[in-house]
């Protein structure tokens, strides 16, 4: 690593324009991820897809979506790096409006084809607006206040999920609903032209500085180390929100809740709490002046949380939603995660760092529904047994990785990586 010799940006207001666009982005992200989860039998029923098709259906579109999310996350950090970060923020939530407006237009003899066509184009534009807005604001804060910024972002932008449910609710029309996320991503571009560049992007902008060398991840030992741990760093998150909350109903079933859980509802009320998990955890971070520590808190909280969730037998429906919303404080270590991921490399990896890992965390989703199924038919013959060790062991390497890395706070990130 090298340090560099760069003008300090004047951002000093954490609640600057930048952090402010930037959390906004990630709310229209985030609402635009989980409306399809949320409507898609609806949309599908008015498509004429019943029946056993309609899971498989809805699969596939889930899969194109994560194919572009896994795609989408290279290519936007890799432009993050060599264009600007800009040029990911007004990018990406073009492509994902135009998107998410074709979602609701589908019509005709091949509907699932352009369904799944733009379900592709909605996850390539939803992989760079997270990552690209931490970068953004990692650089334009100072260094004792943008753990504060990148929270504030992380977190805000956890309430889109929160909006997607009451839209859904609302609005009786699955097409008005993608309408609805479409033009307030078109909106929002109207704001992001008064965002500035991060100055230290632009000090090596025009420098002879390999920048965005998504291969250099791999070249070297301790960056690959690094960049694989920060990684890990997101898989309880997506364990919980993926398996717990996503099959809520079924694993209520096997622990005879005293009703039947609505999975919509069990992920509106544990994004919420999320939401004031992440603020939480990213000012517990900054008191106490280490985002490993936080990190490490909140893995034990998101632990002591899943073991609550299955020993819930014959609870309530209200004290198992309760446990939901324990869940999601558990995984308020979030927030700090985005923001490990943009402290760990120089300026000249760190659009491409930032905005891939959160990325392969959510794409670790398959691998650790293969882990839970392995688990579940192969060692325990028990759906509650697989899926608890599969938390243990998600939880488990997240917090061993937490171990390895470098604490960041308060680091100068006025650095490249020497390629």
């Amino acid at each position: 690593m090298e340090p560099l010799s760069t003008t300090r940006s004047r951002q000093t207001s954490v609640l600057s324009l930048v952090v402010i666009v930037s959390s906004l982005g990630y709310f229209v992200d985030i609402y635009d991820l989980l409306l399809f989860t949320i409507i898609r039998i609806r949309s599908l029923n008015d498509l004429g897809i019943t029946g056993d098709a309609q899971q498989t259906v809805g699969l596939s579109l889930l899969n194109f979506q994560m194919v572009g999310l896994l795609v989408g996350g290279i290519l936007w950090g890799i432009l993050g790096d060599k264009r600007g970060r800009l040029s990911v923020l007004f990018g990406s939530i073009l492509l994902y409006s135009v998107g998410n407006i074709g979602n609701g237009l589908i019509h005709g003899p091949h509907v699932i084809f352009w369904y799944k066509f733009f379900r592709l184009i909605v996850g390539l534009g939803l992989a760079g607006e997270l990552g690209a807005g931490v970068t953004l604001v990692s650089e334009l804060l100072p260094a004792d206040k943008r753990g504060y910024g990148t929270t504030i972002v992380a977190s805000v932008g956890i309430l889109g999920a929160v909006a997607a449910y009451f839209v859904a609710q609302i609005i009786p029309s699955w097409r008005v609903c993608y309408f609805v996320g479409g033009g307030l991503g078109l909106l929002l571009l109207i704001l992001r032209v008064g965002v500035l560049e991060s100055g230290m992007y632009k000090a090596i902008q025009h420098q002879p500085i390999s920048k965005g060398n998504y291969l250099a991840f791999f070249t070297n030992a301790n960056r690959f180390f690094r960049y694989l741990t920060v990684i890990l760093l997101g898989l309880p998150a997506w364990y919980v929100v993926g398996i717990l909350i996503a099959f809520s109903d079924g694993f209520a079933k096997t622990l005879q809740i005293q009703g039947t859980p609505d999975p919509g509802k069990a992920v509106m009320i544990s994004y919420t709490i999320l939401t004031l998990g992440g603020l939480a955890c990213g000012y517990l971070s900054q008191l106490l002046k280490s985002r490993k520590k936080a990190l490490y808190i909140f893995y034990i909280i998101c632990f002591l949380a899943v073991v609550a969730y299955f020993r819930a037998y014959h609870v309530s429906l209200g004290t198992f939603y309760l446990i939901c919303g324990l869940l999601g404080l558990g995984v308020g270590f979030w927030s700090v995660f985005v923001t490990v991921a943009a402290e760990q490399f120089g300026t000249n990896l760190r659009a491409t760092a930032a905005i891939t890992a959160p990325n392969y965390a959510r794409g670790a989703l398959p691998l650790i529904t293969l882990l839970y199924h392995f688990l579940e038919k192969q060692v325990f013959q028990s759906n509650m047994l697989g899926a608890f060790w599969t938390g243990v062991i998600c939880i488990g390497v997240a917090f061993l990785s937490a171990l390895w890395l470098k604490e960041t706070y308060g680091k100068d990130l006025n650095f490249v990586e020497k390629i």
